[in-house]
C-alpha cells in the first residue's frame, strides 16, 4: 500500500452549528516532534485542542475533554483514512453555543482532519535500506555508474589503500537488483551488508 506524508503544514478552517474548528497538521518523524508540535499550536483559551499523531506502528490521540472517542480517535482514522503516517492533526474547537452530539462530534473533527489532509501537498513515503559497500578502486566509476538510475544516494565515503568504502541509502525494492549488479560490476571483490536502520 503506498503511503504518505505532508510535504509541508496545512490547515483548514470550518464552522459547524456555529463552533469554530482550526485543523493543523505537520509532518513529524517523531513522537516527540509530534508533541511539540501539539504543545507549541495548542490554544489556551479554546474549548478544546483535541488531537492524534501516527508514526509507523506508533500512534496516541487525546479528547481532552470531549466525550471518549468523539475526536481523537476521529481524528487518527482520518489520518488512516488519508493513506498517512509521519503526521500529527491538531483540530482546535471554539464552542459555539450548540451542543453537536457524540455523532456530530465525531463526524467534526474526524471530518474536519480528513479534509485538511486532503488538501494538503503530500508526498509518498519511499522505505529505504541503508547499506555499507566496499569496492575496488578499479570498480569505482563503474558501480557509481548505476547510483543515480537506482536512486542510491551516498550517505557517507572513505578511502583505503585498496578502494572505497560506502554508507548508502537506496529504496528497499531495489536493493536485490543493485546487489547483483555490484557483484557483477565487482567480479565478487565487492563486500556489502544492510544496516539497521536508526
Amino acid at each position: 500500500m503506498t503511503v504518505f506524508t505532508l510535504k509541508k503544514a496545512a490547515r483548514l478552517e470550518e464552522t459547524i452549528k456555529r463552533s469554530r474548528f482550526l485543523a493543523l497538521a505537520e509532518p513529524v518523524r517523531t513522537p516527540e516532534e509530534a508533541m511539540a508540535f501539539i504543545q507549541t499550536n495548542s490554544v489556551p483559551d479554546a474549548t478544546h485542542n483535541c488531537w492524534a499523531y501516527q508514526i509507523g506502528d506508533a500512534y496516541r490521540f487525546s479528547d481532552d475533554g470531549e466525550p471518549a472517542g468523539t475526536a481523537g480517535r476521529p481524528i487518527l482514522q482520518a489520518i488512516q483514512g488519508q493513506q498517512c503516517d509521519q503526521v500529527v492533526v491538531l483540530v482546535i474547537r471554539w464552542f459555539g453555543g450548540v451542543k453537536l452530539g457524540t455523532g456530530g462530534l465525531v463526524r467534526a473533527y474526524g471530518g474536519c482532519a480528513a479534509e485538511c489532509l486532503r488538501r494538503a501537498d503530500k508526498i509518498e513515503i519511499i522505505e529505504e535500506l541503508a547499506v555499507r559497500c566496499w569496492c575496488p578502486f578499479s570498480e569505482m566509476a563503474l558501480v557509481q555508474s548505476r547510483f543515480t538510475p537506482l536512486q542510491v544516494r551516498v550517505i557517507n565515503e572513505a578511502f583505503d589503500a585498496q578502494g572505497v568504502q560506502w554508507e548508502l541509502r537506496m529504496p528497499e525494492a531495489v536493493y536485490d537488483e543493485f546487489m547483483e549488479q555490484f557483484m557483477n560490476q565487482t567480479r565478487g571483490q565487492g563486500q556489502c551488508e544492510v544496516l539497521q536502520n536508526d
